[in-house]
């Protein structure tokens, strides 16, 4: 018992956690045995520490598992809270996938910065995760299993007992005295993780003994080679990406095959979508293999991805612009894209004095608009200069465009049309946009 509390004492130094404890305390024997742990280190450390029980509300047995947590904290001195969440069901989704995520959004939701939430997965957890991925095909990233330590939210997950086997955990609970629940769905193999543990892993071990520690050395392997991928995927991409977030074609065309998709797999994810590689084949081929004089576009999963004039882009959607129908000068205005201002100054004018305000209304995506930009000899219409000053399509519609009546004054961060463009040197207007990205133009 001594025993596995040094360990865990060392392995919570290694992971160093710096703000308050919170342990997910479902009550069963790896939870259990975390919560003893937790709530001996936090003692003697003087560490804030709270127990938190989800309550899925998927079985009839589970009603009764919020007291027995409440008992088992109370007991050990560590306040406990129960967290009630509904597990949405959508096509494709197994039910464990969909509990498992409404479980890690209630949780990440308590933590503060700094704070750290203890999850009690353990070396029997990590090799089934790992074989799991086998089952799906997964690289390097899923081989990587479980990390001991991961963000969440506002604070991370620690994991300090994922080298802990299933049975030194029983062993210790037995010792300490310790009281669990057994999930009962625990024992239907419909469930491939259930599956894996009750037929499969048992009948491994039985024949290697020391397959769980195999599994467990390749896990931690296969989590090297991820950062080693990362990290070079890092590099690639600060010459590959753009101060506008786009992604050079050709700078990724110059790159191998495997480096290539390493680069493009890390932009993706950075952003959210982590696709197959079925996906990034096509991304590859139906986006930047695209002919040059197409805007291509592919949809994975609700993010959609675009390529223009040679770049591939995330267009991440904002609030909706909202037309201003008059301007109050000296007043930053709320347009949903960001801020618009318009300032009287004695040097330094863009419009010219005699321009009134109060004529003056904001609008977006104006069809049929043609614009004289300042220093230019003759007007275009607005479609053509977007291409000019390279705007990418779905940008185009969140522009402000200042507008007199029907004709337009400016377009904001970009132009001002000749015809209301102050002279040099003179007092007049200036006019400020501030998009949402907090930049002034």
């Amino acid at each position: 018992m001594k025993g596995l509390y040094s360990h865990f004492c060392e392995r919570m130094a290694n992971l160093h956690p710096t703000g308050d404890l919170w342990v997910a305390f479902s009550g069963g024997l790896d939870s259990t045995v975390l919560l003893a742990l937790s709530a001996r280190l936090a003692r003697e450390q003087g560490r804030a520490l709270t127990a938190l029980h989800v309550h899925h509300g998927l079985q009839a047995a589970a009603d009764a598992w919020p007291a027995h947590c409440a008992a088992v904290a109370s007991a050990l001195g560590v306040p406990c809270r129960t967290l009630y969440v509904q597990v949405a069901l959508g096509p494709r989704i197994s039910l464990e996938a969909a509990a498992r995520e409404a479980r890690y959004r209630a949780l990440a939701a308590e933590l503060a910065p700094g704070d750290a939430l203890l999850t009690g997965h353990h070396k029997d957890d990590q090799a089934e995760t790992l074989l799991l991925a086998l089952k799906r095909g997964a690289g390097v990233a899923g081989l990587a299993a479980m990390p001991a330590s991961r963000p969440l939210g506002a604070g991370v997950q620690l994991r300090p007992l994922l080298d802990c086997s299933r049975t030194q955990l029983e062993a210790h609970a037995r010792e300490a005295g310790l009281s669990w629940v057994e999930d009962p769905s625990n024992a239907d193999n419909r469930f491939d993780r259930n599956f894996l543990r009750n037929e499969i892993l048992p009948r491994l071990q039985a024949q290697w003994p020391s397959f769980m520690d195999t599994l467990s050395r390749s896990a931690e392997l296969c989590a090297e080679q991820k950062a080693l991928a990362e990290e070079l995927a890092e590099d690639d991409l600060a010459g590959l990406a753009g101060t506008d977030g786009g992604l050079a074609v050709a700078a990724l065309a110059r790159l191998s095959p495997a480096r290539r998709n390493n680069a493009l797999r890390h932009w993706l994810q950075r952003r959210g979508i982590h696709c197959s590689r079925a996906q990034l084949a096509a991304v590859w081929q139906e986006l930047a293999l695209a002919r040059p004089d197409t805007s291509p576009r592919l949809l994975l999963g609700s993010k959609e991805i675009r390529r223009y004039q040679g770049a591939l882009y995330l267009p991440e959607p904002g609030p909706a612009p909202i037309p201003l129908p008059a301007l109050q000068a000296g007043t930053w205005l709320d347009c949903g894209a960001g801020r618009i201002r318009l300032e009287w100054v004695e040097t330094g004018a863009e419009l010219a004095a005699g321009l009134d305000p109060a004529r003056l209304c904001l609008d977006f995506g104006v069809p049929g608009l043609r614009a004289r930009p300042r220093g230019r000899a003759g007007s275009r219409p607005l479609k053509k200069l977007w291409q000019e000053y390279a705007i990418p399509p779905w940008q185009r519609e969140r522009i402000p465009l200042l507008l007199d009546g029907d004709r337009l004054v400016a377009a904001a961060g970009l132009f001002i049309c000749q015809e209301y463009a102050s002279p040099p040197h003179q007092p007049g207007w200036r006019l400020r946009w501030q998009p949402e990205d907090g930049q002034n133009h």
